[in-house]
């Protein structure tokens, strides 16, 4: 296919929206207005950045000034000479990321208009395109938050955190302000542009799904559409399917007879190797050709890679009555409890249950141009954290081929949001036709991808019907138009209503949010083995979090040096927090306060210089976070997943993220990688009997031969030995005792076919001595997968 990138720099015009009526591209010249230099892909934030017209936003608390530029329109202007290719050539004018409202002219005629910033358009433009010429192409983005304004909000829609202006207006969310992102109504060509030859002949769609798997290989699914040229249907027309196994020597060819455009087919693909998640197995990928026969001739061809693998989400519609945590054992034993038929959430792949670790994939960056750039590296983390899942959050964009294609590649299981998030969104018939089309092509565009396990409706919708009493079984969006068109584009993938669920069993509870068997776990953000976190319910835990302040070099890069301390009552603190709205209570609930709580609740105290409050933030998070990832291994098949908030931010602030928008490591970052490593030797919390049970949690399938210690810095052996570890399990290998009064630091140490990793365990209730851990975090840091502990929040 035949393509003309369009990238590049464009000319850009603005003024405030109104100011000149009626204008079209042939007027801006005559305006006397002065043009910038405009990046496309980019944001308009970002251009008038480079020619001086605008500060960093991201610097200080100068992001609140982006809100003088929202009632702008927004012109891009751009010259280009047409393709040489015959003039009976068909071509469109595609754009894979435009932000709404959108008009489009090509040689001053207006070609169409763009309403959704998530999804690509698509124009025909053969018959205004100037072949070998010089052709102008045009793009006036109109104000979002005057579009809004024009608009009708019924009595049953909100918003929380008081965005009603985005319920209507299809871009990111979050772009309105989020409590994890800075309100930035933006404007740009934030994806490509390119020109599109039309063939005549061409395979529209193609489906591909692992219909069975067993001991002899796979069976695949097909599905198909083309479209040709051929005056006959009867005969001579096949499609070839061939794959070709990515890194290895296996291929299948099947070749199917077809007699009209569409239809579909199973074919055999014997010894196949399987696409298994990240610690499961190799990420076996196929590269797929398929070829449109005609006569024997190849007429229309195209390459998908798959991988083949099965998917079962295996769920209630409500939470289990979980037991108490188990006490230790006398006795080396199994430890983990089979899944409970009540009330259970399980991913299970290839037919063999697998633990889920990961984490909430949020916004690479408030402006999302810059998105591509941070992507291999964002994704570097997840791998080497030992992450097998990534939920795509629903307040972000969706994310391109190029995030799939990776995922594909590193076992990273997805969860897909739609981009809808914590509120409840119009219902009305014209909505809903644009929620279809929407759906449609991110559906259509990403059903391909291995990686890709289940789609979801939506991030916390069915908690904002229920917070007012409503059902959320009146959802249109996700109990009637999501599910038609995932059934239509994809039907061999699950699909849940929502994150969490709020099914009408569970809303029958007194606390519906305690009670789906998929929850999000943002409490009273106190101690972190407070009932709360250790009595909860949840077979599945989508989110959970825990604030842990940047590294300070992070932070003297965006806090003024006047106002780096102290954190409290401070203005550019409280901007990076995320409070994006003006409110009286503002300084009662922002999170500056919310993680100095929490490091007293560990400690007892508030440190009062930048470098140790720094230091004990990150202390409590990462311990937290440790915690929260131990305690669902721990809870295995009780609990089968876990899904912590988050790995990376997406502009410099003050969150739950362990590692910050400038890459710097939080010392979570560290804890995390050691603890979810797919073999685990980890410490259980005491029981009645007082003991520590000593758990080997595999998350693999494949027995492990372990040997293991324990021991206090400086101290004697509590704990050792050597033990085969049984694929998929945990086991309790042995136990410590404890005591009330117990302050103590405990190291482990383990060792698998020469490989060597690393964990420890805090012994004891708060308050712990800041002093005390300050010295302990040198033993702590040069275990296996050390790092440097002067370092820390450095």
């Amino acid at each position: 296919m035949t393509q003309q990138k369009l990238d590049g720099q464009w000319q850009l015009y603005h003024f405030p929206e109104g100011a000149f009526p009626g204008v079209c591209p042939s007027d801006l010249a005559t305006l006397g207005l002065d043009a910038v230099l405009a990046d496309v892909p980019g944001n308009v934030e970002l251009d008038l950045q480079r020619a001086g017209q605008i500060v960093d936003p991201f610097y200080a608390d100068h992001i609140h000034a982006l809100r003088a530029l929202e009632t702008d329109e927004w012109w891009y202007c751009h010259t280009f000479v047409g393709p040489g290719d015959p003039a009976c050539a068909r071509w469109s004018l595609v754009f894979e990321g435009v932000d709404p409202p959108a008009t489009i002219w090509l040689n001053d005629v207006e070609i169409g208009r763009a309403d959704n910033a998530l999804i690509a358009h698509r124009f025909d433009v053969t018959e205004l395109l100037r072949n070998d010429r010089e052709n102008q192409l045009a793009v006036r983005i109109g104000s979002a938050v005057n579009a809004a304004r024009r608009l009708r909000y019924d009595a049953a829609s909100m918003s929380w955190e008081r965005r009603e202006e985005g319920l209507h207006i299809r871009k990111a969310p979050h772009v309105w302000g989020w409590d994890i992102m800075p309100r930035a109504v933006s404007a740009g060509i934030w994806r490509g542009v390119r020109l599109e030859q039309e063939l005549p002949d061409a395979i529209e769609q193609l489906y591909l799904w692992t219909d069975a798997i067993g001991p002899e290989g796979a069976v695949l699914g097909v599905r198909f559409q083309f479209r040709t040229q051929a005056q006959t249907l009867a005969s001579g027309l096949a499609l070839r399917i061939h794959g070709t196994l990515v890194d290895g020597d296996h291929a299948f060819v099947h070749t199917q007879p077809v007699e009209f455009i569409a239809g579909g087919f199973r074919m055999r693909v014997p010894g196949a190797h399987l696409w298994q998640p990240s610690g499961y197995g190799a990420a076996a990928l196929y590269n797929v050709r398929a070829e449109l026969l005609y006569n024997g001739g190849v007429i229309a061809s195209r390459t998908e890679r798959i991988g083949i693998r099965t998917v079962e989400v295996s769920r209630t519609e409500r939470a289990a009555q979980v037991p108490a945590p188990r006490p230790a054992l006398e006795t080396v034993g199994r430890w983990d409890t089979p899944s409970d038929p009540e009330g259970h959430f399980q991913f299970i792949v290839n037919g063999q249950p697998v633990m889920v670790k990961g984490s909430n994939w949020v916004p690479l960056d408030a402006f999302h141009s810059r998105d591509a750039e941070r992507l291999e590296r964002a994704l570097a983390l997840f791998d080497d954290l030992g992450c097998n899942m990534v939920r795509c959050w629903g307040g972000n964009v969706y994310e391109d081929d190029a995030f799939f294609d990776r995922c594909d590649e590193l076992g990273l299981m997805v969860w897909q949001d739609f981009a809808y998030a914590c509120c409840r969104y119009p219902q009305t018939e014209d909505f809903l036709a644009q929620v279809r089309q929407e759906v449609e092509a991110v559906i259509e565009k990403l059903r391909n991808h291995p990686s890709l396990v289940i789609w979801c409706g939506d991030n916390e919708v069915d908690q904002a019907y229920i917070s007012d009493g409503l059902s959320p079984e009146l959802n249109r969006l996700t109990r009637e138009v999501l599910p038609q068109v995932a059934h239509r584009c994809d039907p061999h993938r699950a699909y849940i209503p929502s994150s969490p669920y709020v099914s009408p069993a569970a809303a029958q509870e007194t606390d519906p949010s305690r009670a789906t068997s998929e929850q999000h776990l943002w409490g009273p953000r106190g101690y972190y083995k407070s009932p709360f976190y250790t009595e909860h319910r949840a077979g599945f835990i989508g989110e959970i979090g825990y604030h842990g302040c940047p590294n300070v070099a992070s932070i003297r890069r965006f806090i003024s040096p006047e106002r780096l301390w102290p954190c409290v009552n401070n203005l550019e603190w409280q901007a990076h927090s995320v409070y994006h709205w003006l409110s009286p209570d503002a300084f009662d609930r922002d999170r500056i306060t919310l993680m100095a709580n929490q490091v007293r609740e560990l400690f007892g105290e508030i440190p009062d210089t930048l470098d140790d409050f720094a230091l004990a933030s990150q202390i409590v998070q990462a311990e937290a976070k440790k915690f929260f990832i131990e305690s669902t291994r721990l809870r295995k098949w009780r609990t089968s997943g876990i899904l912590w908030w988050n790995v990376l931010d997406g502009w410099p602030q003050f969150s739950d993220a362990v590692v910050d928008y400038y890459f710097g490591v939080k010392l979570a970052y560290h804890y995390i990688r050691r603890v979810q490593q797919p073999v685990c030797v980890m410490i259980g919390e005491p029981g009645p009997g007082k003991y520590l049970p000593v758990i080997i949690g595999n998350d693999s399938l494949s027995d492990a031969t372990v040997s293991y210690r324990i021991w206090e810095p400086g101290g004697e052996t509590l704990a050792e030995g050597k033990v085969s570890a049984p694929a998929n399990q945990n086991w309790q290998v042995s136990r410590v005792r404890t005591f009330a009064g117990d302050r103590r630091l405990l190291l482990i140490e383990w060792e698998i076919e020469g490989a060597r990793f690393g964990n420890h365990y805090v012994v004891g209730m708060p308050p712990l001595s800041f002093a005390q851990y300050r010295d302990w975090l040198t033993d702590i840091a040069a275990l296996p997968r050390a790092f440097d502990a002067a370092g820390v929040a450095k």
